[in-house]
């Protein structure tokens, strides 16, 4: 696999950035996993809308999901042929607000995460995740590698199960010191544990929060993790 992050930030993001996204591609096959707030400029620079062949969305929070009516009206007005859509139920909920008239359903096949599917040269796992709105970790699996992602999550024991053995973990890194109470959110330092109970081979860091100091945080991930560790960064890409 090759993966290219179009954006890194968490919440909204900083100048010259964007939120969650990232392109997966493998024999051919391009895959988008999240499209936050400017993630569709910075994808359709590297790859038009017509060769997006699917779609994986964990959650409805507009930093993962709002791009998304970007490529619905890129695909639906172009008169490209609907792809599949996987994604958390409030995601069309969400988007359809946005704009009722395309709904998503006019350029997208819509099925439900978590679940397994086929997915091109990809086997797909969706995977609960504690957050304030239903979020699905996403697993990509080929003959050759396994991705894993958080999308958004609290620490929970389903982390080492989501990326057990993966070549690459791409794990959410918003907080400085954990959250009282409730826990939706990690710190940098706990992906950096996650990563290691599950046996991962590399972390990149991502979701981060505006303004955060990225070097300090793979530092801090460092402290727990002993294999490579990256802070994800616009146009950066990686080999899986």
């Amino acid at each position: 696999m090759q993966i290219t992050v179009l954006g890194s930030c968490g919440a909204w993001p900083e100048p010259g950035r964007a939120c969650s996204g990232f392109l997966v591609e493998h024999d051919g096959f391009r895959l988008v996993l999240d499209m936050g707030f400017g993630v569709a400029s910075r994808l359709f620079e590297i790859c038009p809308a017509e060769s997006v062949n699917a779609v994986v969305v964990t959650h409805e929070h507009p930093d993962h999901c709002v791009d998304l009516n970007a490529l619905l009206r890129a695909r639906f007005y172009g008169g490209m042929p609907r792809i599949p859509l996987y994604c958390t139920p409030g995601v069309a909920g969400r988007l359809n607000v946005v704009e009722p008239n395309p709904p998503l359903s006019a350029a997208f096949d819509i099925y439900e995460l978590p679940g397994g599917y086929s997915v091109g040269p990809f086997d797909l796992t969706g995977m609960l995740l504690p957050h304030h709105v239903p979020n699905s970790g996403v697993r990509l699996t080929t003959k050759d590698s396994v991705l894993a992602y958080t999308g958004d999550t609290g620490p929970d024991p389903a982390l080492a199960v989501l990326a057990k053995d993966a070549d690459l973990f791409i794990a959410e890194a918003t907080l400085i010191e954990p959250q009282q109470g409730t826990r939706t959110l990690l710190t940098a330092r706990e992906a950096g544990q996650w990563a290691a109970r599950a046996n991962a081979k590399r972390l990149l860091l991502t979701h981060f929060w505006p303004g955060s100091d990225r070097t300090a945080a793979v530092s801090s991930a460092y402290a727990e993790f002993s294999g490579d560790i990256a802070a994800a960064v616009e146009g950066m890409a990686l080999r899986c």
